[in-house]
């Protein structure tokens, strides 16, 4: 096999070369875990090629991310990239589900699959493959990776496993990593510094990005439990700020409720900052009088006044005011991203870089931060369904509009006469 010319760290090398060595029949599998940007998943996936072509010729093998939008993008484009620079032949054909990836006489098929939730498991039924990758494992369900698993008949498969750490209760933290030995698979942890293309200024930079339980799992790359605050690094004294006189955007964002409180908030873009000028927060169970969407409507008009909304982004399960708004005509509505895990990390990178600051008189808001801890009794990472509706709807707007690509924009609907 040709040498890869790209500097690899120790680790790497040996994530990449370990099935060429006298110790590899002892093997079964690989796994690679620990910090983001560690270099695990260059590593692996180049590995996981190398091998594949040098053990095999028309065989059939699985690369699994939890979306195959994700595998494409995370993996896929990459790795094409640094096969074709030392004289691989990649043929994509994604839109049929397969990758051919080749090198002199020999050539094989890499099918591509999305382990997202339970019915994933269904895809890959059926299949005979000769090894099988998982990109992010501890995002797949149990039932997919085990049926992936079920499909390497072939002499000599072996899978391999990459992922970011999660609660030490997961299953693949208990069932393959805490037993790697009795699995056979060759367990190696990385950190930051085992990605030889970080500086120590990009290292010092993701260090000083994450805090709580991501700064643990992201940059020590440690499987800990969610426990305390969820956003522990909010401070009054750094994130509360008068509103400016005026600003060049305005959003709303909404996380509905009938029975449980109804939490609006106006945002306002200034100077490279989003500040939440106002909200309206509405909980029927003290009132014990809950509100019709067109009550809620309205409380969204008065929010609104005569400001210039770019968009209200609302709680994606509430379609009944969603379809209410758009009735109206007045507001361009968008269903906000709801990933609660990835919108919650977003939310506390954005605090950690003051890029969103709260009015003084926001002050349901200023109480649930106080009061919204993580969830310790469940078996997966939640917070405490409770004091979480301003938590909610701020989410919703930094997930749905500060992810938004630079490039892309809100069409403004404009009036209707």
């Amino acid at each position: 096999m040709p040498k890869v010319p790209v500097p690899f760290s120790r680790k790497q090398r040996k994530a990449i070369g370990w099935w060429n060595t006298p110790d590899a029949r002892i093997y079964d599998a690989i796994i690679c875990d620990g910090a983001v940007r560690s270099g695990k998943t260059t590593a692996i996936s180049l590995g996981f090629i190398l091998w594949a072509t040098a053990s095999y010729h028309q065989q059939n093998f699985a690369l699994c991310g939890k979306t195959k939008v994700a595998l494409r993008r995370n993996l896929l484009l990459p790795l094409t990239a640094l096969l074709n620079d030392v004289g691989f032949r990649v043929s994509e054909k994604f839109s049929l589900g397969y990758v051919e990836i080749g090198m002199g006489g020999r050539c094989n098929r890499f099918y591509c699959f999305g382990g997202r939730d339970e019915s994933s498991a269904s895809l890959i039924q059926g299949m005979t493959l000769a090894g099988v990758l998982f990109d992010e494992v501890a995002l797949m369900p149990r039932t997919f990776v085990e049926q992936a698993l079920a499909r390497c008949s072939v002499p000599g498969s072996k899978f391999w496993f990459s992922c970011n750490p999660g609660q030490p209760s997961h299953w693949f933290y208990q069932e393959w990593i805490q037993k790697a030995k009795e699995k056979h698979a060759l367990y190696l942890h990385f950190d930051m510094h085992d990605n030889a293309s970080l500086t120590p200024a990009i290292i010092r930079r993701y260090e000083r990005l994450y805090s709580g339980v991501f700064y643990d799992r992201y940059v020590k790359g440690i499987w800990t439990a969610a426990q305390g605050l969820v956003y522990p690094m909010f401070s009054p004294a750094l994130h509360i700020a008068k509103p400016p006189d005026s600003a060049e955007r305005f959003v709303i964002s909404c996380d509905y409720g009938t029975i449980n409180p109804a939490s609006f908030g106006l945002w306002g873009y200034h100077d490279g900052k989003w500040f939440r000028i106002a909200e309206s927060y509405y909980d029927a169970r003290k009132t014990g009088l809950p509100r019709t969407d067109e009550e809620h409507y309205a409380a969204l008009l008065q929010l609104a006044g005569d400001r210039q909304i770019e968009a209200v982004i609302v709680d994606p399960s509430a379609a009944s005011f969603i379809a209410c708004i758009r009735k109206h005509g007045k507001f361009h509505v968008l269903p906000a991203k709801n990933d609660v895990l990835s919108g919650i990390r977003r939310t506390a990178d954005a605090l950690r870089s003051r890029e969103i600051l709260f009015a003084p008189e926001c002050t349901d808001t200023l109480r649930e931060f106080a009061l919204f801890v993580w969830d310790e009794q469940a078996a997966r990472d939640c917070p405490v369904k409770a004091n979480d509706h301003a938590m909610d709807d701020i989410r919703y707007f930094v997930a749905t509009v500060l992810d938004r690509p630079k490039q892309d924009a809100f069409y403004v609907a404009a009036v209707r006469r």
